[in-house]
């Protein structure tokens, strides 16, 4: 099966140590990108509707993550953060940003579904399923969107809007406008994160844990 050939050799090193318990990433290697400073990558990195996951932090500490729905690795890196949204609620903020990857063919096709579920209040809900039957849909060649849809009706969203959202050409701009700040920034694979408007670079779990705990120190 082919990988996403362009996930950063740090976050490769994150999930590397959490193989045993079935989290595993291959080993894939990308240049990565210069850490932005955070006054000069604030509007790149976060915008007035940028997604957050769960209920607002304090403010203080901001993780964004770029994402590629389709991308094996963000859907092994999927429950680690939903691990860090447990232990940090309330105290860091979760941004969520748009990446596809042109190398995989419904990348945009499940972007678009997830913006358009977002327009009626639920991206998070969508958002997860996409990681949670990605193994079923991703790596094809042929359209998912009908799949989409059904995820959507499943949901119980409210389908001619649905439908609209997705043929609307705002919508693939709104997730286009995502992939452009991350290519402003520097990503060129995913997942790619950023802590506080620098690029995490973690050399394990841990280290993951000891950046997010030093920024709250700090």
């Amino acid at each position: 099966m082919k990988r996403n050939a362009v996930i950063s050799a740090a976050t490769v090193a994150v999930f590397a140590a959490i193989v045993a318990a079935a989290l595993t990433l291959g080993p894939e290697s990308k240049t990565p990108a210069d850490a932005a400073e955070p006054g000069q990558s604030a509007g790149r990195l976060i915008r007035d509707d940028s997604h957050r996951l769960g209920a607002p932090g304090t403010g203080k500490v901001v993780l964004v993550e770029f994402l590629d729905f389709e991308c094996e690795s963000c859907r092994a890196a999927y429950p680690v953060v939903e691990d860090l949204r447990t232990k940090y609620a309330g105290k860091v903020d979760f941004v969520v940003r748009y990446f596809p990857i042109p190398s995989h063919a419904n990348a945009l096709n499940a972007a678009v579904a997830v913006e358009s579920a977002a327009q009626q209040g639920k991206f998070e809900e969508m958002y997860k399923r996409m990681y949670e039957t990605q193994t079923s849909w991703g790596e094809q060649q042929d359209s998912k969107a009908d799949v989409f849809r059904g995820f959507a009706a499943e949901m119980g969203l409210d389908m001619v809007a649905y439908d609209k959202a997705v043929a609307d050409k705002a919508t693939a701009e709104r997730v286009e406008r995502d992939r452009e700040d991350g290519l402003a920034l520097g990503v060129n694979g995913t997942p790619t994160f950023f802590l506080n408007g620098k690029q995490l670079e973690p050399t394990s779990v841990e280290d993951f844990h000891a950046q997010i705990d030093a920024a709250l120190a700090g």
